[in-house]
């Protein structure tokens, strides 16, 4: 009798953990789907995918996207003035780079890369980002125009399905330029 009780329950736990691993599974093509939608409607995109320009304008290069300001593109000469508070804002034509008040920002690479972008990150230090505005939740302040104001008020689960996105794409190496100040601005 007892060795059918410890057959009986150790059956239940099994039948429960792959009937939970058969619903994670399914889980996260949903939750990526979910990122995604609101990586598309938040338009992520603009800022953080190289562009291809042609005939009709700009358009992003699905080949790099999410991938941050290339690490070999050059910025257009830039009037110093937009480093005063209160004057233009500049956005390089790519809309990639941007100059303001807080100096030079690049757009990050948000793919799962280890080295160069999203890689190493987990849920809680991407929520922690969006929720402090700092670079994974305890460096450098996140510069404009990241409007991580406002990304900061998606939910958790909303935030982990970006996420959960985010690591779906393939990596790609591409090391972003760090910010600069306003003092080293050349």
């Amino acid at each position: 009798m007892k060795h059918t009780v410890t057959s009986v329950a150790i059956a239940l736990v099994l039948a429960t953990s792959s009937t939970a691993l058969a619903a994670n599974e399914q889980a996260a093509p949903d939750l990526a789907a979910r990122g995604k939608a609101l990586v598309m409607h938040g338009m992520c995109h603009d800022c953080h995918t190289p562009k291809i320009f042609g005939p009709q304008g700009m358009d992003v290069d699905v080949s790099k996207a999410l991938s941050g300001f290339p690490a070999d593109a050059k910025l257009p000469p830039m009037d110093k003035k937009a480093l005063t508070p209160g004057y233009w804002v500049l956005g390089s034509p790519d809309l990639m780079a941007w100059v303001g008040p807080w100096g030079v920002s690049y757009a990050a690479n948000l793919t799962p890369d280890e080295q160069t972008g999203l890689g190493l990150w987990t849920p809680e230090i991407f929520i922690k980002a969006m929720r402090t505005g700092k670079h994974m939740g305890e460096g450098r302040p996140i510069l404009p125009p990241m409007p991580w104001n406002f990304i900061a008020d998606l939910s958790d689960d909303e935030l982990k399905a970006v996420f959960a996105y985010l690591h779906s794409l393939p990596p790609i190496k591409n090391v972003v330029p760090q910010p600069v100040a306003p003092p080293d601005v050349k």
